[in-house]
Order: structure tokens, then sequence, then C-alpha cells
């Protein structure tokens, strides 16, 4: 017995002791992102315990987390080793809120009107009428469609979902063991270009300007106030920012530690002049959430707006865009929506703005968005990721997309009249996107 103790037990007790010796000051930043995860696959996307532990917390460090789910309370509680408990609750509305301190209440939702359109996919919830295209080899499209996902043996790929539209049909359609086309995806950083939509009905309204600076009381003493709306769109801002998930970092810190999301960025100093150097930063795309809420008078106004003037009314009725427990839209991270009506985000920005003869976005506002951002090389617009720098060498210059975390992408291609959007869990080169996408464009020449 004593030699089981010493070779077994003892060996296993000094490796957990390192492993919490390594890791305990990222603790409360593993068991944040642990329990949020789990809280919005479970009670947002309808997915079970097992396949969220194996797929989207399957990595290290964030695997050493202990989940339990509390079905009564819609509430998820992470640990690692029984030590720094995180808790994230879910409410009806903005989904999965993870409570800095334990058990604030969340009282606040938006108030949606969501419509039954009697017309056929993607303008309304009737089936598609599907056409048959001459010019689309639909063997060549489905083989490169089935390309993207993995063999029943593999799991390199990892991919949950691939939709490919033309012409504004669905030409091609797939979805990984477990996930539907009724399946909420989590979009990741693609939930920016959604703030830059928002943003750009508002320039429609006329109550804003990319061009505005002084857009904080807190920075109207200093250099800061010099910074424009157009410099945080393009996020060429010159404010510090480090963007770095593998580490507590400034984004770290912010999704999973922060009760009011948008004064992250806020507070960071100037590292150099606006517009001389470009710094991908999901505080800054929060800053904008900060910046919308305050065109309005009240809270409720701004919840509302984001579903009434776009997402609601392009049919996304599926989305959810999660909130922090202040009440500001998560815009830099947390978007839910089926792959379809991520899809249909894609159609609105390839018709220019147009959706089904209303105009919801000005053409020009879509112009703007594809216009590369100064020191970017051609690879970001305005919270859109661009082609202009020909990141993806057999596809089309004039692509733009919304790009996510771990692989989540709606591509839109104006000149093949082509949106595809694809979900996964692996991150581009090892996804390799270009020989994807110019597998699909190749079928429909």
């Amino acid at each position: 017995m004593k030699k089981i103790l010493k070779f077994g037990i003892l060996p296993l007790l000094i490796i957990i002791i390192a492993v919490i010796i390594f890791n305990y000051s990222r603790l409360n930043i593993i068991t944040g992102f642990s329990a949020k995860s789990v809280c919005s696959c479970t009670f947002e996307a309808g997915r079970d315990l097992a396949s969220i532990e194996v797929g989207d917390n399957g990595f290290s460090p964030i695997n050493l987390a202990k989940n339990t789910i509390n079905n009564e309370e819609k509430s998820v509680t992470s640990t690692v080793f029984g030590l720094k408990p995180r808790k994230a609750i879910y409410k009806e509305g903005v989904g999965c809120v993870l409570l800095p301190k334990g058990n604030e209440n969340v009282k606040f939702k938006p108030n949606r009107k969501i419509t039954t359109k009697n017309l056929p996919y993607p303008y309304g919830n009737l089936p598609q009428k599907d056409t048959l295209f001459n010019n689309v080899n639909y063997k060549a499209l489905n083989t490169a469609v089935a390309n993207a996902f993995d063999k029943p043996e593999d799991t390199i790929k990892r991919t949950r979902a691939v939709v490919v539209i033309y012409k504004n049909q669905i030409i091609a359609e797939k979805y990984a063991p477990g996930f539907t086309n009724e399946t909420k995806l989590l979009g990741w950083s693609m939930t920016k270009s959604i703030a830059s939509a928002v943003l750009g009905i508002l320039e429609k309204q006329g109550k804003i300007n990319v061009n505005t600076t002084n857009l904080f009381p807190e920075w109207e003493n200093d250099e800061r106030s010099k910074i424009s709306l157009n410099n945080l769109l393009q996020m060429n801002s010159g404010l510090e920012w480090v963007e770095d998930y593998n580490t507590i970092s400034d984004v770290t810190k912010m999704l999973f530690l922060a009760e009011d999301m948008t004064k992250i960025q806020l507070e960071k100093p100037l590292k150099s002049k606006p517009n001389e150097s470009w710094n991908y930063s999901s505080g800054t795309t929060n800053l904008l959430s900060g910046f919308i809420r305050n065109q309005f008078k009240t809270h409720q106004e701004y919840l509302d707006f984001w579903y009434a003037e776009l997402i609601d009314k392009i049919g996304m009725n599926s989305m959810v865009i999660e909130t922090d427990i202040s009440g500001n839209y998560i815009a830099s991270s947390y978007g839910w929506a089926t792959a379809r009506d991520w899809a249909k985000f894609g159609l609105l920005y390839l018709n220019e703005g147009n959706w089904n003869g209303e105009q919801i976005l000005n053409k020009s506002w879509v112009d703007y968005t594809k216009t590369p951002t100064n020191t970017s090389n051609g690879r970001y617009g305005a919270q859109f990721w661009l082609n202009a720098g020909g990141v993806y060498s057999n596809v089309p210059k004039d692509l733009f997309s919304c790009n996510g975390y771990q692989g989540q992408h709606v591509f839109i291609i104006p000149s093949k009249d082509v949106v595809v959007v694809k979900f996964g869990l692996t991150e581009h080169p090892d996804f390799n996107l270009d020989t994807f996408l110019s597998e699909i464009l190749v079928a429909i020449e």
C-alpha cells in the first residue's frame, strides 16, 4: 500500500500542484471562459455537455475546468480543482451573462417584434424555390464543400457548417454530425461586422458621421480627443491594446473579468498617432458598442435598435447578441445565429445594403466598409476583413468578410455574386481557406 501511495497518488498530487501553480494567475480567466462557453452552448445552442467539453472547450488550459450545469436556474458554474469558481447565467433575450461577482440580477432584455413573412428564403420563412443554374457544376461544388469536413476518423478540419449562396439561392449546404440548419453558432469576432452595420444605419439616419472627433468626455482634455469614429472603425486609433487569447492580456481580461466591457479600451492611452498604425482590437469594437449606446436617451432604446433596425429587419431571427453584466452588447465576440441567418447578413452586403427592395444601409457605407485601412496592407476595412492585398491568392480581390476566432467566416464575393459561410474550430492556415474558396468558385464558373 505504501508503494502504491508513493508511486501512484504522490506523483499525481505533484502534477496537480504544478498545474495549479503554473495556471493560478489565469484561473479566473479559465473558469470564466469555461462557464460562459458551456452556458451559451447549452442554453442558447441546445447542445450537450459532452460535445461542448470535447469541442468548444477541448483545448488547454480550458479543458482543466470542471463544469456544473444548473438546469433549473439555467446557469453554469466552473472551477479548476475546486478553485476560482465562476458563474454564467442564461437570460432570455441576452443569452448567457458572465457574473463577475456571483449572483447579480440581469433585469434587462431587448424588445423584439419578429414577424413571419410568407416569402421564400432568404426574404421570408418559406423554403426557397430551388433553381438549377446551368453554369454551376453541382458535383464539383458538393465535392468542394465535402472536402471542408473531416472524415469520420479525423479531427483536423473540424468544420461544423458550410452554406454557399449564389444569386440569393442556397446552392450547397452541409453540417457536421450534431449540427443542423437550426443550430445557433457563435460567430466570435464576426459580431464586429454587426456593430459596423448598426453604425451604418445610424449614419443613414443622419445621426452620426465617421469623421466626428471628441467622441468621449474622458478624452476631451488629451490627444485622444483627435481620434475619429473612422479611426475606431478601421482599428487604427493608435490606442494601446494587446489582443492575445493565449495569455492574460487586454482581451482576455476584458471578456472574462470586466463588468463593463466598453470601458477597457476607453481607459487605454495612445501608443501612436491616429491613422498611423493598424492594431486589431476587440476592445475597440466594444468601445464602439458604448459609443452606440451613447446615441440613445435610454438603455432600452439601445437594446432594441440593433434588432428593430437590422437583425430582425433582415430576418436574422435566430440571432442573439449577448451582453455584459452592465447591459452592453459584447459586439467584439458574442453573436449567435444559425448559419443560414449569418448568410443573410452576407447577402445584405452583397446586395449593397439593399434588402428585398429596402435600403437598410447606404451603398456608400458598404463601399466605405470595403475601403482598406491605412497601414493594414489591404487586409482590413471598417470592421470587415478584405482580400484587397491578396491574402487569398486564388480568390477575387473584391472578397471581403466577417471573420471570427477558431475559423468562423462569412465571405462576400461581389464579382461572383456569392456568399460563403463557414463555421469550425480550426484557424487558417491549418484550414486552407484559399483552396476551400477557390474550389467552390471554380464549380460556379
